[in-house]
This record gives structure tokens, sequence and C-alpha cells, in this order.
């Protein structure tokens, strides 16, 4: 097996405190996660039962299986070892679901990589997660063929679909001969508890993509976690949902999930309201997930009531601010709320959830989930009263661990230092806490606007902003001021038909004083036909500051 070199992690010291329940602690020592999550049901007589439901094709769980051993057999024959990283650039779709199960069977480590990035931005993750392959389908293959020059570790690359023909000449491997010769055959890779399980790299919003690294072991009890507690997911279920696999959410999501209940997924390779709703019915969706932006659109769609949702028991969101209107407006045209709550990628899932109240609390963020413990603490380190802002401070089964912390003029080392304090993961969420136990998230703490002394939280301005009747969507940052440090900017999408101008402007900070304090205006608006988002929905206010 591949040995991690020690100075791939950060020192011991530096590492979270991870705490596993007590309810589950029988998880294995041990053991592969592809195995605990789909060989698992097979030994147990459910291999008939639906795994993945995609267009009009139904896998049961045999038959992935044997899927997932052929492409392990082939990525064994290619020199892939326990340990090894193989990056993925996938849409949502069967062949992303087996490339990620005969990466873990194999004991080699899945590195999502974001369809969003840039050539500069593949090229980095490749040579700093040192990827042996790296499975990319045809489409997306523009970026990935331009950064191949650049690859440090003669990269090999596994196209899915496209020309054989062309993918050949490109010197590049075609995923469907690989395929046709590799044994249905295969025994899974036992690791140990502290071998890695995935590396799940951020979006990069302050430099580079960050590798943050999650063990096996803790991987699956987090997977046990929020399935419990959140999704409830078993036998008979059908999770549905949009999130890429190739982001952190949608890898947690659709990849572990749903096979930790003996569910099944649905999947879809791209998110349209239309589509998005004939497929609840279509593949019997019972839990359907996606962020805010998401539910919003889907109520946008003009037949939206004609659409059968019967057999939905479950809306779950995250990633952004749900907000209590679109809570009461989904819950008054489906007769079932959505249920809120927050992860992170460093967390690798959810850690907090509405879950764990008998209904939801509007804007809130939920409770913590057992075997979660949560702290908000002010700028010196004392734990905030009920209601006043602090930083969220986790422990849990995961944790924050960057990988190469070293390099970079030990650029990591020091995110490492200041993401764990006294084996407290500190996500960068400013949130509060009120008096019931609920928490409620403000802002990414390096989202914060802090204007003259005050401290504005971007998706209060954003929420009351949207409200205005000609407003489609909205972006709210901070950016420099030389005499308030920073001052509010909104970046407004108008309606079909609304025109920007000093009149529209002058109106809606008009409106706004009826939603929000006179400090939290915008003092700049800028309109625009449309904002940044990942293919999600969530806002890239990184983007609007310039």
């Amino acid at each position: 097996m591949g040995k991690i070199p020690d100075s791939y992690l950060p020192p011991k010291d530096m590492w979270p405190e991870y705490i596993v329940p007590e309810e589950f602690a029988d998880t294995p020592v041990e053991l592969n996660l592809a195995d605990s999550l789909l060989d698992r049901h097979v030994r147990e007589g459910r291999g008939e039962n639906v795994a993945i439901k995609f267009m009009d094709r139904t896998i049961s769980y045999a038959q992935l299986q044997r899927s997932v051993n052929r492409f392990g057999n082939a990525l064994k024959s290619l020199g892939v070892e326990p340990q090894d990283r193989v990056g993925i650039r996938l849409v949502n779709s069967p062949e992303a679901i087996i490339t990620i199960f005969a990466i873990e069977k194999i004991g080699a480590i899945p590195v999502p990589t974001s369809p969003l990035w840039s050539t500069g931005e593949i090229t980095f993750v490749a040579n700093n997660a040192e990827m042996k392959h790296f499975v990319v389908n045809a489409p997306l293959m523009g970026p990935v063929e331009a950064a191949k020059p650049a690859f440090r570790f003669a990269t090999r690359i596994i196209v899915i679909g496209g020309s054989p023909d062309e993918v050949r000449a490109q010197g590049n491997l075609v995923f469907e001969e690989l395929m046709e010769k590799g044994s249905p055959e295969l025994e899974a890779a036992m690791l140990h508890a502290h071998d890695i399980g995935i590396i799940l790299y951020t979006s990069g919003t302050t430099g580079m993509p960050k590798g943050c690294v999650h063990f096996v072991r803790p991987s699956l009890i987090k997977a046990r976690m929020v399935n419990k507690y959140v999704y409830k997911l078993q036998p008979g279920d059908i999770l549905g949902g949009a999130a890429p696999v190739s982001f952190a959410a949608g890898f947690g999501t659709f990849s572990l999930l749903p096979f930790e209940g003996g569910a099944g997924v649905s999947l879809i390779p791209r998110f349209s309201p239309p589509d998005m709703m004939e497929l609840v019915k279509k593949h019997g969706i019972t839990v359907l997930t996606g962020l805010p932006t998401g539910y919003r659109a889907l109520m946008k769609h003009p037949p939206f009531k004609e659409y059968d949702l019967s057999s939905v028991r479950l809306y779950t969101s995250g990633g952004d601010a749900l907000g209590a209107e679109t809570l009461n407006a989904w819950k008054e045209l489906t007769g079932k709320p959505i249920w809120e709550g927050l992860g992170g990628t460093e967390m690798l899932h959810l850690v907090t959830s509405n879950t764990m109240n008998e209904a939801p609390v509007a804007n809130s963020i939920g409770k913590p989930l057992p075997g979660v413990q949560v702290r908000v603490m002010d700028g010196e380190g004392k734990d905030c009263g009920p209601n006043d802002v602090g930083s969220m401070l986790l422990k849990g089964p995961s944790g924050t661990l960057y990988w190469k912390p070293y390099e970079d003029g030990e650029r990591l080392l020091r995110s490492q230092a200041r993401g764990v304090q006294k084996g407290w993961n500190q996500m960068g969420d400013a949130v509060y806490e009120d008096e019931t136990g609920n928490l409620f998230f403000v802002s990414r703490e390096d989202e914060m606007i802090k204007s003259s002394g005050y401290r504005i939280g971007p998706a209060e301005v954003e929420w009351a902003i949207s409200r205005h009747p000609r407003v489609a969507d909205v972006g709210v940052v901070g950016v420099p001021d030389p005499e308030k440090g920073q001052v509010t900017k909104a970046v407004i999408v108008l309606k079909p038909g609304e025109k920007g101008s000093e009149a529209l402007t002058e109106e809606l900070k008009e409106f706004l004083k009826d939603h929000i304090a006179i400090y939290k205006l915008p003092r700049i608006v800028e309109y625009v036909g449309s904002l940044p988002r990942t293919p999600t929905g969530k806002l890239l206010r990184r983007k609007l500051k310039g």
C-alpha cells in the first residue's frame, strides 16, 4: 500500500479533535468505503434494489457493483495503487458514481474537481494532488487538454464519451474500452481508519484551491450520522437533486448518503426546472435537496402547480440562506417545509440542521447534529451570549485537515493554524444562537461587511432588496472605502422589461428603509444582466467586488 508522506499532512498537534459518537462506535476500524456503501447491500440481499435512476435507465445495486468492479480492475491494470490520487471532472451520471466507487474500492483516493475551474486551477490541483489518473467527461475536456503540458506527474487522462478515435489521437484512454476489459469480480482493498478516503478541494475564494483531507472511518461515520438525523434514507427511497458530484456538497450528498442507507439516487446532468420537476414523478423521488436559488427557480416555473410532487416526503437545503419568504412560499405551494442546514468542505457535510426541531425555524440553520459540538465565540475567545454574533467553532466526526500544508510558502500551514483552535474547527462562519439553541447564519466572516464600526451580513441586505417587485436577483458585497473602511455594494438583476436608473436606485433605498437599518443601505448600486453563480446556483460574491 502506498504510504502518504508525513509532510503531506499538518503536524498532529495541529489536527482537529475527532469525536466519535457512542452510537457509531461500531464503525469498523478496517474498512473500505465502496465495500461499506455498495458491496454490503449486495451481501445482505439487496442486490436487486434500485441504486441509480438516470434518464430512462435504472441500475440495481448488483449491476452497479459489477460495473464498479470492472472499472476498478481497469484502474489496477493501469498501475493505480492504494492511496494514489485519481481526479474526477464529471457531470452527474451513472459513470460518475461508478468511477467514484471504483477508485475507492481499490483503496485509491478520489479527488473531485469543479467543472468551473480554469486551466490554471486544474493544473494546480492535478499537480498538488499528484494525480495518477484523471477521469473526465468528453464535453469537459477543453481546459484539461490545455492543462496537460503543465502536468508534472505524467497524469493519464481517461475520457468518458466522445469519439474513441479522437480520444486516442490525443493520447488519452477510452473509458468504455477499459470497462470492456475489466473483470466483474474484485475484492475491496481494506484501509485503516486514518488512511485517506477523499480529498475535497475548496472553490479557491482566496488564492488557489485548498485540499481538505477526509479519512475513511470519519467519512463513513459522518455519512451515517447525517443520514440518520437529516435524510433518513432507506431502501425504497430515491434521493434527487442537482448538486454536481465534482463539488464537495454533491460528492457527499450523492455518492455517500443514499448508499449508506441502501437507497437509490436520481441523477440529473444539468439543472433545469422542467427537467427536475418531471424527474420527481418519473423517478419517484422521495427526498429532494437543493440550494435556495434552485427552489426559487422551481417556484417561478409557470406550470409548477401542475406537477405531481406527492412522492416527496422531505425537502432539504443548504449552501445559501433560505430565508423565511422562500420557506413559507414553498410550504404554501407544496404543503411541506424545506429543512435548512449548514455544512462545509472542511467538515465533509452537514453539521447543523433544522431537522433537529419539530418544525423548521425561519431563517435558522437549525441545531447541531448529535455528535457535533458547537460554540459561538467573540473576538476575545469568550463564549457569546444569546443572540450575540460571533464565530462558530465545531467538533465532530470530521474536521479541518489541509493537504500539503508546507508547499507554497507554507500557505496552508497558516490556514491550518487559523482553522483549528485547541482542537476546535473554526469554519469562518459568523453566527448567533438564540435562547432555544437554534443557530442563525449571518455571513461568512470574510464576507462580513465592516462599515464605520458596524458589522453587516450581506444575506440580510440581499433578502431585503429581493423583496422589491422590480428585482429578479441580487448579490451584496463590501468594497473598500477610505472613510468608512467598507461600504455596501448591491449588484442587481432586474426583471424583464425593467431598466436601471438613478431614480430606481433612490426608489430602492426608500423601499429598504422599511426593511433594514439605515446603516445597512447599499451606498453603491450596480445593474447587470446576470450574477456569477455555480452550476447549482450558489452566488460567487468574490466576483462582484470589481
